[in-house]
């Protein structure tokens, strides 16, 4: 047996004890009474969108970016175009919610995959970096909204994408971006990151991450057949780290999808740009726009310092803090998002060409959401009924 497949065995191993250990750490009957409350939120919603268009883009160096573009019927060529740009190890279905609710207020909106992400292809190790995401982004806009006023919405490495643009091409900035949204990012740091483990784990989960992801991809079919056999405990493990509140199983299964969906040479290339990315200078040429710093008070990615470092560094910038959150707020609390990107472009619009007011801070409870997740709580009772 070759040294790679032990060391993938011993990986492996390590993996499946270190879930035994988690699980056996919560009583069995918690873990059933979380999976009948996801089930009983929701287990079978469609997430597809049918676009007025899909487009392939083809970046500088010759890899195709997926674009998918919603049109509204009788949209007016001057109007706002909105474009969505997600995060590391997902893909454009993460803005289902949000790509409904702004077509449906009359807004064009274009989305697309990150190169290695989705249905966009691979590029070359070297090219999984920040600023070429940026320079990606640059190409799409020229070819999907090449005229008229922008929005760009950012989740995670996708507001690190606005963010590379913004320093390479900052007149487009002054010109034609009227607003800007940055939901569970950051402007540099991310080796602060504990994911939710402790400065210790967490720490030796960001030093040896990597390495384990560099030993793995060789193996993809092999990890895809082992993970398959075990959807369940993926399903809670995707839970347990990307939420902070109960959502559907459906929405559960998409960002495992996604996540698991992301081929391991691509996570492994990606690692090193994620640990080095610094725009904090960046962000100076955001401060004539109106921007919205949107995350949750649980994200184990991107906590609330790597927001209130983005808030600091430009004056007039709206920040909501929602309580109850975790690092996909798009999907946990769709609402309270599309709510706040509604307004966000209402108050850009509105504000072309004037000074843009002071901006606040806003902690947030989704008041709604609990009521929901209190009503189908399964009782404990029930849940040992279960047999």
């Amino acid at each position: 047996m070759s040294q790679a497949k032990n060391t993938l065995i011993g990986v492996g191993a390590g993996v499946a004890a270190a879930g035994l250990a988690a699980v056996g750490a919560v009583a069995v009957d918690r873990l059933w009474r979380d999976r009948r409350h996801a089930i009983a939120l929701g287990a079978d919603e469609d997430f597809t969108i049918v676009p007025t268009e899909t487009r392939v883009v083809v970046a500088d160096d010759g890899v195709p970016l997926h674009v998918e573009i919603d049109q509204p019927e009788g949209w007016d060529e001057r109007g706002t175009t909105v474009i969505l740009c997600h995060g590391f190890t997902l893909d454009l279905r993460c803005w289902f919610y949000q790509r409904q609710a702004l077509i449906e207020a009359g807004y064009r909106v274009v989305t697309w995959d990150l190169r290695g992400h989705g249905s966009s292809g691979e590029g070359a190790t070297e090219s999984y970096a920040i600023e070429q995401l940026g320079v990606d982004l640059e190409h799409v806009i020229a070819d999907a909204a090449p005229a008229g006023d922008l929005v760009l919405v950012g989740h995670s490495m996708g507001g690190m994408t606005v963010m590379a643009l913004a320093e390479a091409d900052p007149g487009l900035f002054r010109e034609r971006v009227l607003g800007v949204a940055l939901i569970s990012t950051s402007a540099g740091g991310l080796h602060r990151i504990t994911w939710g483990l402790g400065s210790l784990l967490g720490g030796a989960v960001t030093r040896f991450g990597p390495k384990v992801l560099q030993e793995l991809s060789p193996h993809q079919d092999f990890v895809d057949s082992a993970l398959r056999g075990g959807r369940e405990l993926q399903e809670f493990f995707v839970a347990r780290g990307s939420f902070g509140s109960p959502v559907p199983l459906s929405v559960v299964r998409l960002t495992a999808d996604m996540i698991f969906g992301t081929p391991l040479s691509v996570m492994s290339a990606y690692s090193h740009t994620l640990e080095d990315h610094d725009k904090r200078e960046a962000l100076t040429h955001m401060v004539d726009q109106e921007v919205l710093v949107f995350n949750g008070d649980k994200d184990a990615l991107t906590s609330a310092v790597h927001s209130a470092e983005i808030v600091e560094a430009i004056p007039g910038a709206e920040h909501v803090f929602v309580k109850d959150a975790g690092h996909i707020i798009m999907l946990e609390h769709p609402e309270l998002l599309t709510q706040e990107l509604l307004a966000l472009i209402t108050r850009a619009e509105r504000g072309r060409g004037r000074a843009h007011r002071p901006g606040a801070r806003h902690t947030v409870t989704n008041l709604s959401k609990r009521r929901r997740d209190a009503a189908t709580r399964p009782s404990r009772v029930r849940s040992r009924q279960r047999a």
